[in-house]
């Protein structure tokens, strides 16, 4: 007996050090946010600022899945979050000394055009201003400015072609007329001043509301945050239109620009670096701007692409700048309902979301914007009524140096396809969509979609029962791919119906996923997971593994070298691997070895995990995180 029980004692030992060996087989990680927890996330989506004369800084966001809409931090660190995670709209914010003012998002009891204040001790909302009578508008800014002066509350009631003046206790005092006002400055005399963001220009009201002033800025300028810097008596105006920097201007009699800060053309400026590429002064959409009493500049960007409810682009990008203009630090979230690919260019030390390129660890470093809004106005990613809430998923491969991007959203059936050059830079250049003109198809992709490696376009086409097949055909001289005509392949009838695809071009290997049978939800996956090894060969009808899921709600898959990457949705954060050779259980990737940091609750999105195998036999794993609006990162070795 004593035999067996050292013998039971070896086998455990050597068991947990396999179990020890498997967890230190893989590591997490994290992309797009400054922090990878909870409770120290940077907030997503912030497209509003104010800054008290403190320091501390309030951004408020129309959507965080695990915080609240209103974001407050201090010295490049977290300090806590105001409110539901949507219980904001987003495009407005003000405070003084006990009190912030924020446009709350539309709600079914009061409907939209609404400012809450809150208490700045408590954070609790002891007052609601029904300030415009637009309140049916669910999905857009009604309220686009607001600031405080003494005990007078201003707020740009944009439908309703006025400024509004209340008490700080809610009591109206007057209205200004002004055509589609925006952001809101008061300076040191009680003057009022009122971006037109759609018109170019910046107006001056006096305290009785009588106009004054008016800045005219270049016709294509778009002025979209203010702030009065009391201590030289400037004006700062962030300008979103193709400068991407601040104007600063004199109020010293006539109001005259004195000087810029930030990067001329921003982001898209080829002098100081490559076209597309972010970074100190190369400002993106400047979306907040604010000061301390310390002189610190705080500039907010909201790097561009667009979705129909304005909280779903995923990007808090604060600039903290000393008073001579030197970046003290960042604090950044680029990330939210979405997942970025390992890019095959860099042999995956780059990232490439649907609309941002990130490279690093712990965080990693916001490399790109790859959305140009004044080049390419017609590009999806900008599409503010889409739909699909966005276009921010992204699969990329490499075709003979070329890297071909595709954009999709969250549960998609309409995939955009963008290619590169060296005079774009990052910028990804649209090519068209399928269904679409490039692909002669009008029919939406429901059952399943993959570009290989190769750059051929592999994508079930609605209710036809066939894989559709486009090769590429090549790429012009400026690098835009083109495909052939598409050879329709019956789906295996084993597999209907049909709604993922996943074609390894190296190894002549199709995987095919199937949904439920007689459900509504195409985007749904049943578990069974057939793979064809020499599918162009010839077999399209006898899978070799056959792989049936035991876990429940299989969502999204991925694959590379010889594995499969499953991860689940409503259950775990896990992500399953299995060997596509014997359709093993290989191992499950979990947080196990990173307990401090989030790796979000489930995979939520059809296609929000990718995988790329590296030259040096690692495999790179992405995955989707809602809830830290943030993109987990596994690197794992067999």
């Amino acid at each position: 007996m004593r035999i067996e029980r050292i013998r039971t004692a070896l086998l455990g030992l050597f068991v947990a050090v396999l179990t020890s060996v498997s967890h230190a087989q893989y590591t997490s990680d994290w992309l797009a946010n400054t922090f990878g927890t909870l409770s120290a996330h940077v907030g997503n989506g912030a497209r509003s600022m104010w800054v008290a004369p403190e320091g501390v800084i309030y951004t408020s966001s129309r959507w965080d899945e695990q915080a609240g809409g209103i974001a407050i931090y201090r010295n490049g660190a977290t300090l806590g979050t105001i409110g539901t995670h949507d219980e904001f709209q987003g495009g407005a914010i003000t405070g003084n000394a006990t009190s912030i003012f924020v446009a709350l998002g539309y709600n079914r009891t009061f409907g939209s055009g609404s400012v809450g204040r809150y208490s700045r001790s408590t954070n609790a909302r002891d007052l609601r201003i029904a300030v415009s009578t637009w309140t049916g508008l669910p999905n857009a800014d009604v309220i686009t400015g607001l600031a405080t002066a003494g005990t007078l509350l201003y707020a740009s009631d944009f439908y309703g072609n006025r400024v509004r003046v209340y008490t700080t206790e809610g009591v109206w005092h007057r209205d200004i007329a002004v055509t589609q006002p925006g952001a809101l400055a008061i300076d040191s005399a009680g003057n009022l001043w009122v971006a037109r963001k759609n018109a170019g220009v910046v107006v001056q009201f006096s305290p009785a509301g009588a106009p004054l002033s008016t800045i005219q800025m270049a016709v294509l300028a778009r002025p979209s945050a203010l702030d009065f810097d009391a201590s030289t008596n400037q004006l700062l105006v962030g300008d979103e239109g193709p400068d991407m920097n601040i104007k600063i201007y004199t109020l010293a009699g006539v109001p005259a620009q004195v000087g810029t800060f930030g990067v001329q053309h921003g982001y898209l400026d080829t002098t100081t670096g490559i076209k597309g590429q972010v970074g100190d002064k190369r400002f993106t959409r400047v979306a907040g701007i604010g000061k301390d009493t310390a002189g610190n500049l705080y500039v907010l960007n909201n790097a561009w692409g667009g979705d129909w409810d304005l909280g779903r682009n995923g990007s808090t990008d604060i600039h903290a700048y000393s008073p001579t203009g030197t970046l003290q630090w960042t604090l950044q979230a680029l990330n939210f309902e979405a997942v970025a690919a390992p890019d095959p260019a860099t042999d995956g030390a780059y990232f490439y979301s649907g609309n941002a390129v990130y490279t690093g660890i712990a965080g990693g470093i916001f490399v790109a914007n790859t959305i140009d809004p004044f080049t390419w106005p017609a590009d999806a990613r900008l599409n503010m009524n889409d739909y699909q809430r966005g276009q921010h998923f992204a699969q990329l491969v490499l075709v003979g140096g070329n890297r071909i991007l595709v954009a999709s959203g969250q549960n998609p059936d309409t995939f955009n396809l963008y290619h590169f050059n060296a005079s774009s830079g990052y910028v990804a250049i649209p090519d068209g969509s399928i269904p679409g003109k490039p692909f002669n198809t009008n029919l939406k992709v429901t059952a399943g979609f993959a570009i290989d490696g190769h750059g051929d376009i592999w994508a079930g086409l609605d209710r036809t029962n066939h894989i559709y097949h486009y090769p590429l055909a090549g790429f012009d001289a400026n690098g835009k791919p083109s495909w052939g005509a598409a050879t329709a392949i019956p789906i295996p009838r084993a597999v209907l119906p049909l709604t993922r695809i996943i074609y390894q071009s190296d190894s002549d290997t199709m995987i095919l996923a199937q949904g439920i049978s007689d459900s509504w939800d195409w985007t749904a996956m049943n578990g069974h997971i057939a793979v064809y090894h020499g599918w162009q060969a010839g077999n399209t009808e006898a899978p070799n593994p056959v792989i049936d899921l035991t876990a429940a709600n299989p969502k999204s898959i991925a694959a590379a070298g010889h594995y499969l990457f499953v991860g689940y949705v409503h259950t775990v954060p896990n992500i399953d691997v299995f060997d596509l050779d014997t359709g093993r259980l290989v191992t499950t990737l979990t947080n196990s070895n990173a307990p401090a940091m989030d790796v979000g609750n489930d995979v939520d999105s059809m296609y929000g995990i990718r995988a790329y195998l590296r030259s040096s036999g690692e495999y790179v794993i992405t995955k989707d995180n809602y809830n830290g609006t943030s993109v987990v990162v596994y690197r794992w070795r067999p």
